[in-house]
């Protein structure tokens, strides 16, 4: 393992620690080592082994490729972004593919949104073209980002693994430890430690948020608007 990798790989399990909704002494528990030692690894005092790798590859069904090297997606196609210790059984599957809809308001709250992803919140499954298989949909409220995604309009989303990396323009779901926001993400014209969370609806003034500041972010691949009629 070169070590120019380090700091990388540490970042990506740091990532899974924040995806888990565990704390690092948990994360290392249920990974069956001692937290402090986690501790060392996550801190550069100790290099990141290939044991420790192949640990959580096989405790969390992470991609080798990607923890190791940064290719591919954390997780198979099949099991999506959804952990085990979030309660998902591993052997559930996805009717014909579909994508699951989670009963969430994305924007309500402030629990993180990887805790609420269990499988007794999912109302059912849906196909839609050319959505990657770890996506999913949950429901979103409020007019802010009206008339883009209207007040209770379903967006399918899927997280962002390094928050360094951001295409500008397009909407996100950020996370942060106040709130949980569906925006538009701009770079900000003078700071680069900011970005420019901006709203679809006029009625709303942009708002600047320190990256740092930013716990997750999930790029939001489709905009799913209905009515009900009645």
């Amino acid at each position: 393992m070169k070590d120019n990798n380090q700091q990388a790989i540490i970042g990506r399990i740091r990532y899974l620690i924040k995806l888990s909704g565990k704390s690092q002494a948990e994360f290392a528990r249920m990974l069956s080592i001692d937290p402090s030692n986690l501790s060392k690894h996550l801190s550069g005092k100790l290099a990141v082994s290939d044991s420790l790798i192949n640990r959580i590859v096989v405790d969390m069904g992470v991609s080798k490729q990607w923890l190791r090297d940064g290719d591919d997606v954390p997780f198979s196609k099949n099991a999506g972004m959804v952990l085990p210790v979030m309660d998902q059984p591993a052997e559930q599957g996805r009717p014909n593919g579909g994508i699951p809809v989670y009963d969430i308001d994305v924007t309500a709250g402030c629990t993180p949104l990887e805790m609420q992803l269990t499988a007794d919140r999912i109302t059912g499954y849906v196909s839609l073209p050319r959505l990657s298989p770890d996506t999913l949909i949950v429901r979103v409220s409020g007019d802010s980002m009206t008339p883009d995604i209207i007040d209770g309009g379903m967006i399918a989303l899927r997280p962002v693994v390094n928050t360094d990396t951001i295409f500008w323009g397009q909407i996100y779901v950020v996370v942060t430890d106040d709130f949980r926001m569906v925006k538009y993400v701009r770079r900000h014209p003078e700071l680069r430690e900011k970005v420019v969370l901006h709203s679809a609806n006029p009625n709303y003034d942009d708002m600047e948020v320190d990256r740092s500041d930013i716990r997750a972010m999930f790029r939001v691949e489709a905009i799913i608007n209905c009515r009900i009629c009645g």
